[in-house]
């Protein structure tokens, strides 16, 4: 029998609720049955990189999943949800096995909450709690801060959409090394980031992911 690593967690969480959950059109139970043998689960990820069942109540730091080893599994199986179900409302699935893990976020599937030490492979992002384990290399100049919100992103690995949040937290440690042109403030777009002595010229090519909507 194949076990899904740290869903064991989930599924006992989820018991917690069997109520039907309503949101909008979409009605859901969690640990659902659709078809023998296959369960359904249904999870938010909000904008600093926590993720809970989509159905809790309150959504902060004692309610969230901490254990690295079911995040790791979670995330390094996400994708885009393709599955005809839930699509509208949860675009994107985690698949284990005879389990649907269903996602919806508050803004990006991956959410950037870590600068790891550098090594020798370089400076290196962790997201979602993964810490080592899910991590991209930083670039510096890829940084993209959106003038509309003010939020700030970064290249994300492309089955999840090729972009990702910077929680902010690790936006203000960014902050300071933003610079922009003579005359504007930092309410303005930045144009450059100062970084490990260099100063990299900023491309905004994160700006075609809002550009399409």
């Amino acid at each position: 029998m194949r076990v899904c690593v740290g869903m064991t967690v989930t599924r006992l969480s989820c018991w917690r609720t069997l109520a039907l959950f309503s949101r909008g059109h979409c009605m859901y139970t969690q640990g659902q049955s659709p078809e023998p043998r296959i369960r359904e689960y249904f999870y938010y990820l909000d904008h600093q990189g926590q993720l809970f069942l989509d159905d809790t109540k309150v959504k902060n730091f004692v309610t969230c999943f901490k254990d690295q080893q079911f995040l790791v599994f979670f995330f390094k199986h996400l994708k885009a949800n393709h599955s005809n179900r839930y699509q509208q409302h949860f675009p994107f699935v985690s698949l284990c096995g005879r389990e649907r893990n269903f996602l919806r976020c508050d803004d990006q599937p991956v959410v950037f909450t870590n600068l790891l030490p550098e090594t020798g492979q370089g400076a290196r992002l962790s997201y979602c709690g993964g810490g080592t384990k899910l991590n991209v290399a930083f670039q510096p100049s890829s940084l993209f801060m959106n003038p509309d919100s003010g939020r700030v992103y970064h290249p994300a690995p492309e089955q999840l959409g090729g972009i990702g949040l910077v929680r902010s937290a690790l936006a203000i440690e960014f902050s300071p090394h933003f610079h922009y042109s003579a005359g504007q403030d930092s309410s303005a777009q930045p144009t450059h980031f100062q970084w490990a002595g260099q100063r990299h010229r900023l491309t905004n090519e994160l700006f075609r992911h809002f550009a399409l909507k």
